[in-house]
């Protein structure tokens, strides 16, 4: 689909494997619910831009009315990378739009079916349709900021740090001005994981090929990084996200580039992306700090 043709129709999910548990499908419940929510007036709504021949290579995009090379916030939504819908994303927009943003909510072929590293190809392709098509939705190709939450979280830092493949893609490091993911599964190795847990599943479900596990983890991508990265993590997140992000976050301070480490107080996984539905969150607030001190 080309951008520059608006298209506001909701298209029917896509039936997906159950989710694995209770909180994760509470929380798709409420998200979902939000994103069914009418956007005001002042937000340009264009839906399912193709931008690949998968069912899955679509994304979604929210502008402000009369936006004209606004900076481009795109944000991968999580579930574990065999579970997500780019629906999951839609209540940001709001928030985001309201900070003279774009907001583009991509979705990616989903694990058993496709494999990692499939989501990570497809977040370079959807990389490539946004900058292309940047003008037709008053987008600025030039100023790229790259989020997501949980698995989505995971792809935005790959994408950032992964600098060969960037630019193998075609796209323009430079154009990449931070990335701010949040509760992200920054590293998915694990020695021995237990039976039935959610590391087991990575190696059964997710990975192609078990050997991969360092090179899907974007803490062993952080030498000589030259993109701002922003880390985020609730105080009551997973062990393994908050480990790694702490890991992650040590690696990073011998980078070049400028890094943070944030904890949100209070929240746990799925809290810490929930919680934006407050426009006035801090998350947004760092958001807009970064984009004000990159503008150019």
């Amino acid at each position: 689909m080309n951008p520059q043709v608006r298209n506001p129709i909701r298209e029917p999910l896509l039936p997906q494997m159950p989710l694995p548990f209770e909180a994760a499908r509470t929380y798709e419940t409420t998200v979902l619910g939000w994103s069914a929510e009418a956007q005001p007036e002042n937000i340009a709504v264009i839906r399912n831009c193709s931008y690949g021949p998968d069912a899955q290579h679509k994304y979604d995009v929210f502008s402000p009315t009369n936006a004209r090379r606004a900076p481009i916030l795109v944000f991968w939504h999580g579930g574990g990378w065999t579970n997500g819908y780019k629906e999951y994303v839609s209540f940001m927009a709001r928030a985001v739009t309201r900070l003279g943003i774009v907001l583009v909510a991509p979705t990616y072929r989903l694990a058993p079916e496709h494999r990692l590293p499939a989501a990570f190809d497809d977040a370079l392709a959807a990389l490539g349709h946004v900058t292309s098509h940047a003008s037709g939705f008053g987008g600025d190709a030039g100023r790229l900021y790259l989020a997501g939450h949980s698995a989505g979280a995971q792809l935005a830092a790959l994408a950032a740090l992964r600098r060969r493949e960037i630019e193998q893609a075609g796209l323009d490091m430079g154009a990449i001005r931070a990335c701010l993911p949040i509760s992200g599964v920054m590293d998915l190795h694990h020695p021995e994981p237990a039976p039935g847990s959610m590391e087991e599943r990575i190696y059964t479900m997710v990975l192609r090929d078990a050997r991969e596990d360092a090179l899907m983890s974007p803490l062993c991508w952080t030498a000589g990084n030259t993109v701002p990265m922003y880390l985020s993590y609730g105080e009551f997140d997973s062990e393994r996200v908050i480990r790694a992000n702490q890991r992650m976050a040590a690696l990073l301070a011998r980078q070049p580039a400028d890094f943070r480490l944030h904890v949100e107080h209070g929240l746990d996984h799925f809290a810490t992306h929930t919680t934006l539905r407050d426009a006035d969150s801090a998350w947004y607030r760092r958001l807009a700090q970064l984009i004000k001190g990159s503008h150019a």
